[in-house]
């Protein structure tokens, strides 16, 4: 563990090209938890092939209109939407930079792992530019182990590819740089609001949905299983929260119809407190995903007492004991058992699955990747 007086003198620059949504919480946490000097270069959370091929020229520029004096670090952290090959060998020769400097990259995700990313072979610069940061970092971390070795897993198929060039032990090179890092939460909001909500006596349980409103997350299937419980007449009531944007699936105008006697709220919650109310109001917080390297809107939660009901795939066996995942073809199935069982999740049980993502639990883990 570093010392005080090190991670208290540490001058970490943090290059954001995609500044919104669960990039945006990790590094609000990782700034509030973490003793050190930060300085936060960022770009709003739009056009990331755009991000990813040209941010970087965009940082070097913010750097250089630093004083001399202000442009040596210790450590430089960014996600992979920037190209850091690019990045690092514009910054080699500018006066007063730190040569040295510790190199991270942060993969909250990676892009050979979306679902049928690959097929396009113009999308292919991106998952080199993923790859080459893995290359070049001094420390990579994944915020899943389902993250991180799919990730390996990609790079040993996309270096076969290259059948005229034979390459050393790649794979166990960025392994045994990288680190599985949880990313922290903050706990503080949804804990307060606890006690402000009263739920009637005999209401029927509220599922809840907070997931984005995109194909990816499977709503479909979502609102099929739904529609199922409802005519096998298991009462239930639904609130959908999920962040929507400008194309939406056309599944959720037709739930609106189909469950309008089950739907209680159906729209973004973009008022924090008032999200983390809803939240309190359910009883089960579900999802169908079919893509995705955390999970921080269940863990949310789960935290304030939805008893998750997840598919046995993506990171999610590694975040849940088995009792909360299902097999593929049996959501409906299962979330009717725990319907009909009236399955509840205990504050302690709450607060056992989710406090070792709390910021408090992880900061040393932090301080230790950061500092080296």
């Amino acid at each position: 563990m570093p010392s005080k007086s090190r991670i208290n003198n540490l001058r970490v620059l943090i290059l954001e090209p995609y500044y919104g949504g669960s990039h945006r919480q990790f590094i609000e946490g990782l700034v509030a938890a973490i003793p050190a000097e930060f300085t936060l270069f960022q770009l709003p959370a739009r056009k990331w092939k755009m991000r990813m091929q040209l941010s970087a020229l965009w940082f070097i520029e913010k750097i250089k209109a630093l004083p001399v004096a202000e442009r040596r670090f210790d450590a430089l952290l960014c996600s992979t939407f920037m190209d850091l090959g690019v990045f690092k060998s514009l910054a080699h020769d500018i006066a007063g930079w730190n040569t040295e400097i510790r190199y991270l990259t942060y993969y909250h995700e990676n892009q050979f792992q979306y679902p049928g990313y690959l097929e396009k072979s113009s999308n292919h610069q991106f998952t080199a530019i993923n790859f080459n940061n893995a290359m070049i970092s001094k420390g990579i971390a994944f915020n899943s182990e389902f993250n991180r070795t799919g990730f390996l897993d990609h790079v040993e198929k996309y270096l076969r590819k290259a059948t005229d060039m034979k390459f050393s032990d790649i794979r166990a090179t960025l392994y045994e740089k990288s680190v599985v890092l949880y990313p922290g939460l903050d706990f503080s909001l949804p804990d307060s609001t606890k006690t402000e909500v009263n739920i009637p006596e005999g209401r029927p349980p509220l599922i809840i949905w907070n997931h984005r409103w995109e194909h990816d997350k499977d709503p479909e299937s979502f609102f099929n299983g739904l529609e199922k419980l409802k005519k096998r007449k298991i009462s239930f009531q639904l609130a959908v929260l999920g962040q929507q944007f400008s194309q939406v699936p056309d599944c959720f105008a037709n739930a609106a119809r189909r469950l309008n006697d089950e739907l209680v709220h159906i729209g973004y919650v973009a008022d924090k407190k008032e999200y983390f109310v809803w939240l309190n109001k359910g009883d089960f917080i579900v999802s169908t995903a079919l893509h995705e390297f955390f999970g921080i809107a269940v863990i949310e939660a789960v935290r304030v007492g939805c008893y998750p009901l997840l598919p046995a795939r993506l990171s999610y066996p590694e975040l849940f004991p088995e009792k909360f995942l299902y097999k593929k073809g049996d959501f409906s199935k299962k979330l009717a058992e725990v319907i009909i069982n009236k399955e509840t999740l205990e504050q302690d049980e709450a607060m056992n699955l989710t406090e070792r993502f709390s910021w408090n639990s992880l900061k040393k883990q932090y301080i230790t990747w950061l500092t080296g």
